[in-house]
């Protein structure tokens, strides 16, 4: 649980939060006072629709204020429900002539109070209607007397909602298309941990390898704590059982049939990256076909109904064609009112899917390469087993001294050095594995290794051996004759000389810049005299050099000023460098 916060005091965060939130769209209004967001724009002519809740889930509510969406937002302190005064307020600021719809999750302060706003705002002459919508699969039927907690699928029915109404649709058509609609989602949430509210004491924090399936978005203790945590793999199969099992008699609310349409949502609580949030639509969409043979017709993804910075996520998954049997609209008409742009936050998360097609065609199949060909008459031979056992051994050296280049490049870097070299090591003893070295073609070794670089190893480091490698392979092939009429180390200075001139074109990077340079170049230079033992320890002896020397390239510049004032680690590119060739020769 992170407890740093920019503002570390709730006071007055929530208005000026609100102050900052409406910015991003000038039809904006806000009322202070009452902390309701609300469209100055909006058709009077249309059914008025109104949310709102407790703050800290932000883009909920407030940024669904606008066009084909919300009419206004009343806005709570944290995890706290708006008061009725602020609702009536938010009604007021948009009246309509057809009528104003309250929708809001199923918490006890919410229904209350949004509850008696409606029926003052009836009492006073308006045309008021209120849904609650709850959705989550994890509050069952046996005990429970409130019914299912409410969990971002309601963001789901503001869309439809609103698309609705801004369609022109009457007062009974937009309230039954929401009730359907609310009635057809089930939803689960996980986290890995609760989030920190700024200014409270934290509670509940997990320990160790464990996290909790079924929780709220207001810190509530989960339906079910995992220790030890699962697999993603494993995860995602509990939450579409609990979602989908209509076997389940506590938790099958909604039936999904072969045939009918649906839609997935998934809701960022705040603090997951945006790459694990693909990583996740990727596994659900694999075990939806897979395993319910479900294929969604929308997929929503994003900060939809966040809970402050808690790493975690909810799931919803929505059967429209049940919705459409309900109400008074087709399947084809409520994807209509998804699909219809809005001037809110929404867009964030839907993208643009009215033309959809098979997944599978989305995805680019690699095109068979053709087989690299080697001329024998260019070819460095060596002995098959010494080949083989050299390179394994410079790769497991690598792999062994990942934890300390990975920490030394995140002092000095950006942290992927140890990474990206242990994945080319990994990638190269599984080449070896299938046979790469059997017949002691050097030049075939390095045609691999230049794929390996190529494809899988990035970052500045990746490019640096992607051309050192290439260059290293045309140079040897040219010069192969030198193994014969000066010696074998002859010929590697000769090809590695060549291939660090030309990268000399695309770095400027030299002896004494703290860089794989500081390694290499020593390295090149001592096997000039024939001697590989030489050509290893000068590249020992230029890697230990870097620990002096002040960062001139790079991202270690930034925080390399001042340098001679602190303990520094080498270079771990250098340092990486060295281990590779120090590793060659204790194989041999």
């Amino acid at each position: 649980m992170s407890k740093r916060h920019l503002f570390d005091s709730p006071d007055g965060l929530v208005v000026k939060g609100l102050r900052g939130i409406v910015a991003y769209n000038p039809s904006l209004g806000l009322d202070e006072a009452n902390k309701v967001v609300f469209d100055t724009s909006y058709n009077k002519n249309n059914v008025s629709i109104i949310s709102g809740g407790g703050s800290g889930h932000e883009p909920a509510w407030s940024g669904y204020v606008g066009q084909n969406m919300l009419a206004a937002a009343v806005q709570g302190d944290i995890f706290a429900s708006p008061s009725t005064k602020q609702i009536l307020a938010g009604i007021d600021a948009v009246p309509s002539d057809k009528g104003t719809i309250l929708v809001v999750t199923n918490y006890t302060g919410d229904c209350l109070h949004f509850g008696l706003a409606c029926e003052k705002a009836i009492a006073a002459g308006h045309k008021c209607r209120t849904i609650i919508c709850g959705d989550d699969v994890s509050v069952g039927r046996q005990g429970s007397l409130v019914g299912r907690r409410g969990l971002a699928g309601q963001i789901g029915v503001l869309k439809v909602m609103g698309g609705a109404s801004g369609a022109g649709a009457s007062l009974d058509q937009v309230y039954d298309l929401g009730v359907a609609f609310s009635q057809q989602i089930v939803s689960i949430a996980a986290t890995l941990d609760h989030c920190h509210v700024p200014g409270r004491t934290e509670h509940g924090m997990f320990t160790g390898d464990e996290m909790e399936i079924g929780t709220g978005p207001h810190n509530e203790p989960g339906y079910k704590k995992l220790s030890p945590a699962p697999s993603p793999q494993d995860l995602v199969k509990q939450i579409l059982t609990y979602c989908l099992d209509e076997n389940d008699s506590n938790r099958g609310y909604v039936k999904f049939d072969p045939s009918d349409e649906t839609m997935l949502l998934v809701s960022n609580f705040g603090g997951m990256s945006n790459l694990e949030m693909g990583a996740l639509i990727d596994e659900l969409l694999e075990q939806l076909a897979t395993n319910w043979k479900i294929e969604p017709i929308r997929v929503f993804c994003g900060f939809l109904e966040t809970s402050l910075n808690a790493p975690a996520f909810s799931v919803s998954v929505i059967n429209v064609t049940a919705a459409a049997k309900n109400c008074s609209y087709s399947v084809d008409e409520i994807k209509a009112f998804f699909d219809i742009r809005t001037t809110t936050n929404w867009e964030y998360v839907a993208g643009s899917q009215s033309q959809r097609r098979p997944r599978k065609e989305q995805f680019v199949q690699p095109i068979p390469e053709e087989g690299k060909t080697v001329d024998e008459a260019k070819d460095l031979k060596i002995d098959a087993k010494l080949l083989d056992k050299m390179l394994r051994n410079a790769c497991d050296e690598l792999i062994a001294a990942e934890p300390d280049l990975t920490k030394w490049d995140t002092v000095m870097g950006d942290g992927d050095c140890g990474e990206t070299l242990k994945t080319g090591a990994s990638s190269l003893i599984a080449a070896l594995d299938s046979g790469l070295a059997s017949k002691g073609s050097v030049v075939t070794v390095l045609q691999d290794l230049e794929e390996i670089v190529e494809g899988k190893m990035g970052g500045t480091l990746g490019g640096i051996l992607g051309i050192f490698f290439v260059s290293m392979r045309t140079a040897l092939e040219d010069n192969v004759a030198l193994a014969q009429s000066e010696g074998i180390p002859k010929l590697w200075a000769k090809a590695i000389k060549t291939s660090l001139d030309n990268l000399s074109r695309y770095t400027p990077a030299k002896v004494g810049d703290r860089t794989v340079m500081d390694t290499l170049i020593p390295f090149a230079d001592a096997l000039g005299s024939g001697s590989f033992d030489d050509g290893v320890s000068a590249a020992i002896k230029g890697a230990e050099a870097t620990k002096t020397m002040k960062p001139r390239l790079g991202r270690a510049t930034y925080v390399g000023a001042g340098a001679e004032d602190k303990d520094l680690p080498p270079d771990p590119g250098a340092w990486g460098a060295m281990v590779a060739i120090r590793g060659l020769k204790s194989g041999t």
